[in-house]
């Protein structure tokens, strides 16, 4: 278990860099989340983070690669909903790293 400072305060983090309370969740803490990924969050990168906290409140889950590219495209398009799109966005691992800048569990079914 690790932590990650956030404004003066201690943010828990999981073995895989996964926040253990949903509610430390902020925008700081997103781009603290990804600096440690060595990314810098653009508009494109915060419209996906903010449809998977969406996903989430209304799913309950994480959503894996497939069910995250059908939701953006639902929501935002097939332009951005694509794995090229998300791929090129998230190193390669939209799912995952989506998941984790968003504040959210770890997708169950994502190694």
């Amino acid at each position: 278990m690790s932590a990650l400072i956030v404004n003066d305060r201690p943010i828990e983090l999981d073995k895989d860099g996964y926040l253990l309370e949903l509610q430390d969740w902020s925008a700081e803490v997103a781009t603290a989340l990804a600096a440690r990924e060595e990314l810098e969050l653009s508009p494109e990168h915060w419209e996906i983070l903010e449809l998977l906290r969406a996903f989430y409140a209304e799913f309950q889950l994480s959503p894996a690669n497939r069910p995250l590219i059908k939701y953006v495209a639902l929501k935002l398009g097939p332009e951005k909903g694509n794995s090229l799109h998300l791929n090129r966005l998230f190193n390669g691992a939209p799912a995952k790293l989506a998941a984790k800048l968003a504040g959210l569990p770890k997708p169950t079914n994502c190694l």
